[in-house]
C-alpha cells in the first residue's frame, strides 16, 4: 500500500515544519552526491532555513567559490565589491555631531554655558524648562493620590478589622459574664441556705410553746435579791430561802 500524496503547501505547524524541513534536506543532499557521483557533475548547493541557517553542499573536488566564479562567468555577472570605508566614515560624522548637539542641548537644560546662546533661543529654553516642570509637577500630584489613596483604603480596612475585634470582645466578655453569674448563683445558694438555717436555730427541732422561751437575758442583767430587812418579807424569806430571787417584788398587805 502506498503512501498517500501530500499537499504542497506551507506547514503551518511549527514543529512538524522543522522536523519536515531536516528530513527533505538531508534527503536533497543524498540526491545531490549521488548525481554528482553517477554523472560526475560539479554541484553546488545552497540553502536558507526559515530561521535564517546556512546549510551548502559542494561536489568534490571542487570548492563554493570555484562553482560560484564559474558561474559568474558563464552566466556574465560580476559581484561588485563596494568600498564601504567612505560611508562608514560618513556615518562615523554624523553620529558625532548628533553627539555634540545633545550634550549642548544637556548643558542649556542644566544652566551651564549659557554665554553663547541668544535671547530667542533662552526663550525657548525657558517655555521648554516651564512645560517640563509642569509636567513632572502632574506627574508628583498624581502619585501622591494614588499613596493618599491607597493609604485611605489602608485605613478603611483596619478600621473595619477593629471594629469585629471589639464586637468579637464585647460577645466573649458577655458570654463569660454570664458563665461567671451562673457559677456565684451555684456557689450563692447554699451559703443563704445556711444563713438561714443560722437566723432559726431551732430548725429540725422542738419550737418552743411560747415568746417567753426564746427571750434570753442579756449577760449585763442581774436578777433582783430581797433583802430580808424589808418589813413583812422577813418571815418569808424565812419559809422559803429561794423566794428573794423571783424577778417579781410582792405587794404590801
Amino acid at each position: 500500500m502506498g503512501r498517500g500524496k501530500i499537499a504542497i503547501r506551507r506547514i503551518e505547524n511549527n514543529t512538524n515544519r522543522q522536523v519536515t524541513f531536516s528530513k527533505r534536506r538531508g534527503g536533497l543532499f543524498k540526491k545531490a552526491h549521488e548525481l554528482s557521483v553517477l554523472c560526475d557533475a560539479q554541484i553546488g548547493l545552497i540553502i536558507f532555513s526559515s530561521t535564517g541557517k546556512l546549510s551548502e553542499y559542494c561536489s568534490l573536488p571542487s570548492s563554493m567559490e570555484q562553482i560560484i566564479r564559474r558561474y559568474q562567468r558563464v552566466t556574465g555577472t560580476h559581484i561588485s565589491k563596494q568600498d564601504n570605508r567612505e560611508q562608514l566614515h560618513n556615518e562615523i560624522t554624523r553620529m558625532r555631531n548628533e553627539t555634540h548637539n545633545l550634550q549642548l542641548s544637556l548643558q542649556r537644560y542644566t544652566g551651564d554655558d549659557l554665554s553663547s546662546i541668544q535671547f530667542k533661543d533662552l526663550e525657548e529654553l525657558e517655555q521648554q524648562l516651564e512645560h517640563s516642570i509642569k509636567k513632572v509637577r502632574a506627574r508628583k500630584y498624581q502619585l501622591l493620590q494614588q499613596q493618599i489613596d491607597n493609604l485611605q483604603r489602608k485605613a478603611k480596612m483596619l478600621e473595619d478589622e477593629n471594629e469585629q475585634i471589639c464586637h468579637w470582645i464585647q460577645e466573649k466578655q458577655q458570654v463569660v459574664a454570664m458563665e461567671q453569674q451562673q457559677q456565684l448563683g451555684i456557689e450563692l445558694k447554699p451559703v443563704e441556705e445556711q444563713q438561714v438555717m443560722e437566723q432559726f436555730p431551732f430548725s429540725g427541732e422542738e419550737q418552743p410553746n411560747s415568746v417567753l422561751q426564746l427571750a434570753t437575758l442579756p449577760p449585763h442583767f442581774y436578777p433582783y435579791r430581797l433583802q430580808p430587812t424589808h418589813p413583812n418579807l422577813q418571815d418569808l424569806t424565812l419559809q422559803y430561802p429561794g423566794f428573794g430571787s423571783i424577778g417579781t417584788t410582792p405587794t404590801n398587805d
